[in-house]
Order: C-alpha cells, then sequence, then structure tokens
C-alpha cells in the first residue's frame, strides 16, 4: 500500500513497517540489554543496602557506605567518660505509665534477625519528658557465650554482658513509630544495662519462649506482664543525651535515658539469649549464630552527658574537661604565690636579723677599746 504524505512523497507502508520493525527491535534489544546492565551493577548495591551485619563485609564499619546517617554526627553509643558527664540536679525521674500489663493481653516475641524484640502496646509511656513517648517495642544487644560483655553503652570502658532498649516514639506530634523514626524528636528510648547474677522472674515470662523463634523472621504470641518489672527499682538515676538508632539507618532521632543502675539475669537465662537464637532462616543449610549485636562507642562529637545522680567519684562531673584545668591552673597560680610571699618574708625577716647583728658589733669594740 501506498501512503501519501503532507511533503509530496510517497512511500511504501510494508517496506516502512519492517523498517520500523526492525529498529523497534534494536532498540528494545539495547534497552533489555542497559536494563539487565543496570540491573547487574545495581542490584548487588541494593542488596548490600538492604542487608548488614555487625562483622564483615557488611559489618559496622561499612554501614556508612549504605546508611549515610550512620557516619554521620550525634551517633550512638558512646562511652560515659567522666570528663563528658554533667550533674542536672533537677533532673526529674524517670515516670513510666500503663506499664503492668494484663495478662490477658498478647504480645509479640520474634527474631529480626538482629536481635529478639517484644512489641509493646502504645498505650503504655514515658510522662516525664517534654513529649508523650508511647512505647513501641524493647529489643536486647549482647555478647556470646564466652563474651560475657555486649552492652553498647559503656561507663569508662566498662561494658556490660547485654543491654536492653524500650522504644518509645513522639506519639504527640507523630501518629505511629514509622513516621517518628527519622525525627529529630521522634524517639526516646530507654536503656538498660545487664550483668550476670541472680535468676530474674520478670526476664523468663519471655525468655522462656525463645525456643520457638530461634530463626529469622519467626515470631510467637506470649502473655503480656508487668514491664516495670523488667527495669532497675530506682528509675531516678540515669544518663541523659541526644543520639542516635544503634542499628542502621542510624538517625539521630533519639533521646537517650541509660539508666545507671543495672538489673541482673542467671547465667543461664543469658545463654538463652547468647546460644539458641540464628541470624538466618531456617531452610539455611548453615545457619549463622546469633550474638555479638552491638555496635561499639561512637564519637561524642563534643557532646555534654546529663546525670541526674553525684556522688563522691562524680564530685567533679558537673564540671567540663576544661573546666578543671581551668580550676587546676588557678590552684597553681595561688600555690605560687603563697610559696613566693613566705619566701619573701623569709629573706626580709634575714635581712632584718643581719641588721641587728651589724649594729651590734661597733658597740662591742668600743667598750673592748675603752678597758684596754
Amino acid at each position: 500500500m501506498v501512503v501519501y504524505k503532507p511533503d509530496g512523497h510517497y512511500f511504501s507502508s510494508e517496506s516502512t513497517t519492517e523498517g520500523e520493525m526492525e529498529i523497534n527491535t534494536r532498540h528494545l534489544f539495547t534497552m533489555t540489554l542497559t536494563i539487565v546492565f543496570i540491573f547487574l551493577v545495581a542490584c548487588p548495591l541494593a542488596c548490600r543496602g538492604a542487608k548488614w551485619t555487625y562483622n564483615g563485609p557488611d559489618g559496622e564499619h561499612h554501614w556508612p557506605s549504605n546508611y549515610p546517617f550512620c557516619g554521620g554526627a550525634f551517633q550512638s553509643p558512646i562511652d560515659f567518660q567522666t570528663q563528658l558527664l554533667r550533674y542536672v540536679p533537677n533532673l526529674p525521674p524517670i515516670q513510666v505509665q500503663n506499664y503492668n500489663l494484663s495478662a490477658h493481653e498478647q504480645l509479640t516475641l520474634s527474631n529480626n534477625g538482629h536481635s529478639v524484640q517484644l512489641s509493646l502496646p502504645p498505650h503504655m509511656y514515658i510522662s516525664s519528658l517534654p513529649h508523650r513517648y508511647s512505647a513501641a517495642q524493647l529489643h536486647f544487644h549482647w555478647g556470646s557465650s564466652n563474651l560475657l560483655t555486649g552492652s553498647e553503652h559503656t561507663v569508662n570502658g566498662k561494658q556490660f554482658a547485654a543491654e536492653m532498649h524500650v522504644v518509645h516514639f513522639n506519639s504527640e506530634k507523630y501518629p505511629n513509630i514509622s513516621m517518628a523514626v527519622d525525627k529529630h524528636d521522634g524517639l526516646a528510648v530507654l536503656g538498660v544495662f545487664i550483668e550476670i547474677g541472680d535468676f530474674n522472674p520478670a526476664f523468663d515470662k519471655f525468655f522462656k519462649y525463645i525456643n520457638g523463634i530461634r530463626y529469622k523472621d519467626q515470631k510467637i504470641q506470649v502473655p503480656a506482664f508487668n514491664i516495670r518489672q523488667l527495669l532497675p527499682a530506682a528509675l531516678n538515676e540515669y544518663y541523659r543525651y541526644d543520639g542516635s538508632l544503634t542499628t542502621p539507618p542510624c538517625y539521630p532521632s533519639v533521646l537517650w535515658t541509660v539508666f545507671r543502675n543495672p538489673v541482673t539475669v542467671s547465667h543461664k537465662q543469658f545463654l538463652a539469649l547468647a546460644t539458641a537464637l540464628y541470624a538466618s532462616y531456617a531452610q539455611d543449610s548453615a545457619p549463622m549464630p546469633l550474638h555479638g549485636n552491638y555496635r561499639k562507642p561512637q564519637l561524642t562529637d563534643s557532646r555534654v552527658v546529663q546525670m541526674s545522680f553525684n556522688d563522691d567519684i562524680d564530685v567533679f562531673s558537673w564540671m567540663s574537661w576544661g573546666g578543671l584545668l581551668t580550676i587546676t591552673s588557678l590552684v597553681g597560680v595561688v600555690l605560687i604565690i603563697i610559696i613566693a610571699w613566705y619566701l619573701l618574708k623569709m629573706r626580709s625577716k634575714r635581712n632584718g636579723q643581719k641588721e641587728t647583728n651589724s649594729g651590734y658589733k661597733p658597740a662591742e669594740k668600743e667598750e673592748n677599746a675603752s678597758k684596754v
């Protein structure tokens, strides 16, 4: 069939259609190769971005490559070093509401491949912070069966056996934790140090179900209980600072409250965390144990850590390191002035004695001369 074009030329629709088909086929083939190439190049990055571990090629040193905030400022955890601490006497005790849950409620206990996580209802909340922070979940970080050092925060370099994080979101400003997680005032986390000691019946209320979530993405329903019993007896002694999530994407959105006093679990209870769980799926031929899931302390970035308590060990903790150096320098100057004043006084006294002695000798000579 011959088709007339507006420019006055004629062309065969059959031949053009074949040519167009050839061009389209070639174009489609090129596009397919391009898509395959992009997939082959980009997919590993995406896969790596969706996967992270604490060690190896996807370990914490490589997190910033796929999660930029992990290499940014105000990261957590940190080491609570004495020179960073500032005693603030008017920090109020932590007040938690509706933590005593009914056994008729059901909580979801799960293994997310990075930790054990227990879901919490939003009617639990913290009432002693600038905003109302509602509970979302709690989870744990720990070492291994032969390494009883797995807490994320440390105190002057001391690491505890494990650490529990009770995660809350700002429910006054955001409808859920997903909306709050990347906001500067989005989250508030209660950190609890755990050490090996006496058996803890509160932790056993859900530790006894851990064998039901041995592998990644497994979850079960467990009866609720009094979550307050998982916290230290004294909620008025804690460290407070602005920080981040301790796992990717490491958003700097957390108001941290880490309690000074640890709670205890028995060695058997600790082993339930350290030996019973896997970071891989049940169908994996070589299951990967889930342990050592803690991030190392991060740079403090000139942050000051407030603390609600004070004792003899922390008598100077309210001052900055520069303040201590200034006071030390002033004390040194005062000591130098005192020593200089003392030396001048002693010198003046010696000079006075010399003048007295020199005035006495001529009289003695005159007396001797008269006798002659």
